[in-house]
C-alpha cells in the first residue's frame, strides 16, 4: 500500500514540474480500469475521475461488474493517494490550480448503505473533506443515489451527480455540482461526419439550462473521438467523457485548454 501511494505521488511530481498544466475539460471514465489508476489520469492533466464501487462485507471495493478477489478499495487506489497528494502539495492536487478536483463515485450496490459508507471513509481523510472556503476535491455520487437523505440533509461534503431531471428543483450546485445522461437521450449524431447544424441542438438547450444554475455538464456513452470531443465543447459539454486519456490531453493541448 505505502509503495503505492509513494509511486503515485513521485510519478505525479515529476510529471507536474515538467509544467503541465491540468485540462478543466477532462473526465476519466471508469479511471480504475486504466492501467495505472488516478496516476494516469493525473499524468494527463485530468481533473475528473470515476470509479465504480460495490458494498461487500463493509468494504468499499473498486469494480465495474461483482468484484473478484482481486478487487483494491476505494481507500487504496483513491482515498490514500488523494490525501497524500494534498498534503505534498499545501491542500492542492494540482500546484497553481486553483479550482477543484473532481471524484466521482458510481454506487452499485444499495444507495443508503453504499453512502453511508463512503461518508464513514471519509471520517479518515479530513483534507478531502470540503470545507466552506475550500474544496480541493469534489466527491459527488453517482449511480444508485441516496438522493432523498442527501437533499433532506443538505450539503455535508458530499454531492451529488444530476440528471436533466434533477433541473429546475432548487438543489444547489454545491450538492449537485455535476448533470449527467447518456449521449443518446440528446442526438442521434454518430460521431463519424461533421455534425449538422440540427445534431447537437438539444445539447446546447441542455448545457445553458445546467450552466444557468451553475454546474457542470457531463454527457457518458459519447463517440469517443477528436470529432465528438470538439463538437461537444462547442455546444457547452464541460466534462469530456473519454477513455482514451492520452488523446483527450493531445487534443486539448493543441486547442490550448
Amino acid at each position: 500500500m505505502f509503495r503505492f501511494i509513494l509511486f503515485i505521488c513521485l510519478s505525479y511530481s515529476f510529471a507536474f514540474s515538467q509544467g503541465r498544466l491540468p485540462h478543466p475539460q477532462s473526465h476519466s471514465h471508469n479511471d480504475y480500469e486504466q492501467l495505472q489508476p488516478l496516476w494516469g489520469a493525473l499524468q494527463n492533466g485530468f481533473i475528473s475521475v470515476e470509479a465504480d464501487v460495490h458494498l461487500q462485507d463493509e468494504v468499499l471495493l473498486v469494480s465495474h461488474g461483482h468484484p473478484t478477489h482481486s478487487a483494491l478499495t476505494l481507500q487504496q487506489l483513491y482515498l490514500s493517494p488523494l490525501d497524500s497528494i494534498l498534503a505534498r502539495n499545501a491542500g492542492k492536487i494540482y500546484p497553481g490550480y486553483e479550482e477543484s478536483f473532481y471524484l466521482m463515485i458510481d454506487c452499485k450496490t444499495e444507495a443508503e448503505s453504499t453512502y453511508k459508507s463512503i461518508r464513514k471513509a471519509l471520517e479518515k481523510f479530513p483534507r478531502l473533506q470540503c470545507q466552506p472556503d475550500r474544496c480541493p476535491v469534489k466527491i459527488f455520487i453517482s449511480g444508485n443515489r441516496a438522493i432523498d437523505t442527501m437533499i433532506h440533509e443538505g450539503y455535508l461534503g458530499l454531492g451529488l451527480d444530476g440528471r436533466p431531471g434533477d433541473l429546475g428543483k432548487g438543489i444547489s450546485a454545491d450538492l449537485m455540482p455535476v448533470v449527467s445522461d447518456h449521449f443518446a437521450n440528446w442526438s442521434s449524431w454518430k460521431g463519424k461526419t461533421e455534425p449538422q447544424s440540427n445534431d447537437l441542438a438539444r445539447i446546447q438547450e441542455l448545457a445553458q439550462r445546467v450552466h444557468a444554475e451553475g454546474k457542470k455538464l457531463r454527457l457518458w456513452a459519447i463517440p469517443d473521438n477528436e470529432l465528438t470531443w470538439k463538437a461537444l465543447l462547442d455546444a457547452g459539454v464541460d466534462l469530456i467523457n473519454t477513455d482514451r486519456l492520452d488523446g483527450l490531453h493531445l487534443f486539448l493541448t493543441s486547442r490550448g485548454l
